[in-house]
């Protein structure tokens, strides 16, 4: 975590140069250092929660994965707000400096309050063992990256263009838009227990996670035929987003609590990592996938593979345990 949290106040720094200095190659690996700083702050604190955690309070874990992964994204999506009012009141040298500032302040907090060997693994694992060996870890690592492929597909690149040249919304609609969508997928993610019927001491299985598959793959092809037809476009894409945040939020939460429950106590960052890197693949596939299909077909094509990926979605997780799973059987 504090790996992570220095890499990405390097990130930063390099974003707060002269103007001069920000070429591709600069701008490019200034955000590749910035990715892999967010995965290893995401990965550190769902693993953590591992730790904190008894292996009998899978209620309490599931409930406290999905505030985590709910207040993340939430945050993700004011982040937009809040980088737009810093870009307007002091610029864009002056704003990532400042961010640079507060996170450095965080680093401080956690070097001094964390303790070292939180989640730390009792001995160093050798680079053949960075692969899960648990067969319901990396059962659930497919399901997640053709999971979030489905998302990207039409998430990245298409629905953002489709929005600005079909619908003739402004930069600051399309971006004020996706991401009040962002927050509202956020709250979402933080309430799944509810959501699901989850009371404190239950914790859902693979039935569950099943389940919220199926249903996103037929909301997803419900939205993709209306396109294809042109049938109210608008108000298709609206509601159907809405529709499909509100399900991928509560997929995205049951795989969440599903992986750190499925994780070996330790070294349970190695599950979690290896998970996470699944996750990373489905998304540059879909982000890849979502230009190129847009750019060629259109956006009821991209739909169309989102619903095939959610079809394998939830081919795959028919193989997933029922129920929990104890540490000893993943």
């Amino acid at each position: 975590m504090n790996i992570g949290l220095g890499m990405q106040i390097v990130a930063l720094t390099m974003l707060a140069v002269p103007a001069a200095w920000l070429t591709i190659p600069w701008v490019m690996a200034a955000q590749a250092l910035s990715g892999i700083a967010k995965d290893l702050n995401k990965m550190s604190a769902k693993s953590a929660i591992k730790t904190l955690v008894p292996d009998n309070a899978q209620g309490a874990l599931f409930k406290w994965i999905a505030i985590l992964t709910g207040s993340k994204n939430a945050l993700k999506g004011a982040g937009f707000f809040v980088g737009g009012a810093l870009l307007s009141l002091i610029g864009f040298q002056y704003a990532v400096a400042a961010m640079a500032g507060v996170l450095t302040v965080v680093f401080i907090g956690s070097v001094v309050s964390l303790k070292a060997d939180l989640g730390k693994a009792k001995s160093k694992p050798k680079f053949s063992e960075i692969f899960s060996k648990s067969r319901s870890v990396n059962i659930l690592s497919a399901a997640r990256m053709f999971l979030f492929g489905a998302r990207d597909v039409w998430f990245v690149v298409a629905l953002p263009i489709y929005l600005g040249n079909t619908f003739g919304w402004s930069h600051s609609m399309v971006g004020g838009f996706l991401a009040l969508w962002v927050i509202a997928y956020g709250v979402v993610q933080g309430i799944a227990p509810k959501i699901t019927g989850r009371q404190a001491g239950h914790s859902p299985g693979g039935k569950a996670a099943l389940g919220w598959a199926l249903g996103l793959t037929v909301v997803t092809g419900v939205i993709a035929y209306a396109i294809g037809e042109q049938w109210h476009p608008q108000a298709v894409i609206i509601v159907g987003l809405m529709l499909f945040g509100v399900i991928f939020a509560v997929n995205s939460s049951l795989h969440s609590y599903l992986i750190v429950s499925y994780a070996k106590v330790d070294g349970v960052s190695l599950d979690v990592g290896f998970y996470y890197m699944a996750n990373a693949m489905g998304r540059l596939i879909g982000t890849v996938l979502s230009g190129w299909v847009f750019q060629v077909w259109g956006l009821a094509a991209c739909l169309w593979v989102s619903f095939a990926f959610l079809f394998i979605t939830t081919v795959i997780s028919l193989w997933l345990p029922r129920s929990h799973v104890s540490v000893a059987q993943a």
